[in-house]
């Protein structure tokens, strides 16, 4: 879900992992007869490596289907509560990244988070400004750069992406990859399940292939609340 990659940035930023990325096998959720591109990836879990399976984004944003438009409240397994929003844009509905980025990581990061705002010029970049105790403020620059959308039935949604990350602000920049695989299930008109997993890589400039250094699988319910999604900012 959008938002959930740079959570991964932002604690890396900070020095920090949350607790979701602590390395924890996706017991009984590996497709039992992998056939798509992103099934064949969940069962490769957690042996993953890249280069993954992963088109470049275009110039286009993520589409979600039209059950995601709204507002909802998430409950995450790692015990963070927070809103997220899915509005309709030019092409069809899409997640609000900037709004749903800040409120992930202001639950996990509190005022450590001092903003997140999105490339007008391109969907897929995202900057956001972080203060990590007395230390200089940091920027951290986030852009998917791989991108696989697979909708296997009406009620389910999956999507795995891979962003580069720079952070600025403590001497030369620090880069490194995040792959963040979803699996959405709609559960009902107003419930959707989430599972995430996540690994994050070195720099590519350590070599295109790469093993993660760190991975791990995150849950979230998705409960429908608010007001219904409007039109893209």
């Amino acid at each position: 879900m959008a938002g959930a990659a740079l959570v991964a940035l932002l604690g890396t930023a900070l020095g920090s992992v949350p607790p979701a990325l602590a390395l924890e096998p996706p017991a009984g959720q590996t497709p039992a007869t992998p056939v798509t591109p992103l099934e064949r990836r969940l069962a490769q879990w957690p042996d993953w490596a890249l280069p993954a399976p992963l088109p470049r984004p275009g110039s286009g944003d993520l589409l979600y289907p039209d059950w995601f438009l709204g507002s909802w409240q998430v409950s995450s397994s790692d015990g963070a509560q927070y809103t997220v929003r899915f509005v309709s844009g030019p092409t069809g509905v899409v997640g609000d990244r900037a709004f749903n980025a800040a409120a992930v990581g202001r639950a996990v990061l509190g005022d450590r988070l001092r903003s997140v705002a999105n490339d007008p010029d391109n969907p897929n970049r995202q900057i956001a400004r972080l203060q990590a105790g007395s230390g200089p403020p940091l920027s951290l620059e986030s852009t998917v750069v791989g991108r696989r959308r697979e909708q296997p039935d009406a009620d389910g949604l999956l999507v795995d992406e891979l962003a580069l990350q720079i952070v600025r602000g403590r001497g030369e920049p620090t880069v490194s990859r995040v792959e963040t695989l979803s699996r959405f299930e709609r559960q009902g008109s107003d419930r959707i399940a989430v599972s995430q997993w996540q690994a994050t890589y070195p720099s590519p400039a350590e070599g295109l292939r790469a093993r993660p250094r760190s991975a791990g699988q995150l849950t979230l319910r998705l409960a429908r609340g608010g007001p219904p999604g409007g039109p893209a900012s």
